[in-house]
């Protein structure tokens, strides 16, 4: 029996960490040549597979492929790109198994989110439906942090740690100013239906840091009556106040603050303006000088604030997923498994794709605050090992020193494939 190829892509919004799981997937491949030949990533994702814009990771230098564990974004390019269903594109999954036949893969790796897994598992299945031997192995990653089984995806802890850390320095200079300008800061983070990633800006204030933090969430329809009158104490009571929404917060009805009336490729409503609605909602009605800012792609993309615990999982799931796959196992999703809370400890098990694809993972209602707008006790016993420890990348110049791959492509053997 030949060794088979592995392929390997990377999809969606990309983290701090998904490179350290690319690493990880790379460099214990590495380790197996009599059961894994090549790794080729995907340009651009799953569109690389179908474009056949393979990159030969064997290229890269053992340097290079180490340095990825501390290099911010997708070092081979991602994609927002759902693949539809078997019966809906059947031309699609063709071409998958042509490119793969061609090159020889019989291993796929799918690191990415929600949508990812479901990619994942409509790629496992072809094995039984076009009878080609594929083992899907999906890789866990989004820094909404909403995917079921895993305590935690790699990707949330970085920005959950750069959350907490922006919401106390800016709560910090919002004081400073307080007196004579700016009373209100509000901070925009990411999360279309999850508040986690919100609710980690309320670890900004703890038992040394009388911080006053407001938290907005997805899971609590907005009660402008109730936000307002408490914004309004916090300022009468701190001379300031601290605002962080999640892009989804919603009114009652539904719609949300941020609304555009515009869609993603995946359909989803494109969200972007939360954080001034809610400023001028309370200029509008509480007369209070306000700033705003929007984390965007800062939040996600601040490997020089990264958690040592978010690296070293994100390095460990890519690990495993080789290992599962060398194991035969197919369909499924390495996972962290929380085992103790104090001191922190985890271990690897994994999920089927089945019982991953199209779920998200909600905040626990026990972790938000009996008025919705803050987080309670078991919430901040979840977070806080998540941010926890500094894994500096190292400096050069006064800069991070990331790296940048050669990226070199296969020879293409096949006609060229006209995306839809």
């Amino acid at each position: 029996m030949s060794v088979k190829n592995a392929f390997y892509a990377q999809s969606g919004g990309v983290t701090a960490v998904i490179n350290a799981s690319a690493c990880g997937v790379i460099q214990t491949a590495r380790k197996h040549p009599d059961k894994i030949g090549n790794v080729y990533a995907g340009a651009n994702g799953i569109i690389g597979a179908l474009t056949e814009n393979l990159i030969d990771t064997s290229k890269e230098s053992d340097d290079d492929i180490a340095a990825l564990l501390h290099t911010p974004s997708g070092a081979f390019g991602s994609c927002r790109y759902k693949m539809k269903s078997l019966e809906e594109n059947r031309e699609e999954y063709e071409r998958l198994i042509e490119v793969f036949k061609a090159h020889d893969i019989g291993y796929f790796f799918y690191n990415g989110g929600g949508d990812s897994a479901d990619t994942c598992l409509k790629v496992s299945q072809l094995s039984e439906k076009m009878g080609f031997p594929i083992q899907a192995i999906h890789v866990p990653k989004t820094v909404d942090n909403d995917l079921p089984i895993t305590d935690n995806c790699p990707g949330f802890g970085s920005v959950a740690k750069y959350i907490a850390v922006s919401t106390r320095e800016a709560s910090f200079d919002v004081a400073s100013m307080a007196e004579t300008s700016t009373k209100i800061f509000v901070l925009e983070v990411m999360g279309r239906h999850a508040g986690w990633i919100a609710a980690a800006g309320a670890l900004a204030a703890d038992e040394d840091n009388d911080i006053p933090v407001v938290v907005l969430f997805p899971e609590v329809k907005f009660d402008q009556e109730k936000f307002l009158a408490l914004v309004d104490s916090k300022v009468k009571s701190h001379g300031y106040c601290s605002v962080v929404v999640s892009e989804g917060t919603a009114w009652p009805d539904g719609r949300f603050l941020a609304e555009q009336g515009t869609r993603d490729d995946f359909g989803h409503a494109q969200l972007g303006g939360a954080a001034p609605v809610v400023a001028n909602i309370i200029k509008d009605a509480l007369g209070y000088k306000y700033h705003w800012a929007v984390a965007d792609y800062l939040q996600r993309a601040a490997r020089h604030l990264a958690s040592q615990s978010d690296v070293d999982q994100a390095y460990a799931l890519g690990e495993a997923a080789v290992n599962m796959a060398i194991e035969g196992k197919n369909s499924v999703m390495p996972a962290v498994i929380r085992t103790s809370n104090n001191p922190y400890k985890w271990e690897i098990g994994s999920g089927d794709l089945k019982d991953i694809a199209n779920v998200e993972k909600m905040m626990p209602m026990e972790y938000i605050s009996d008025d919705g707008f803050g987080i309670t006790d078991a919430c901040r016993e979840y977070l806080l090992p998540l941010i926890e420890g500094e894994a500096y990348p190292p400096y050069k110049n006064g800069l991070p020193d990331y790296v940048t791959l050669q990226k070199n492509l296969v020879e293409k053997k096949l006609p060229e494939f006209k995306m839809k």
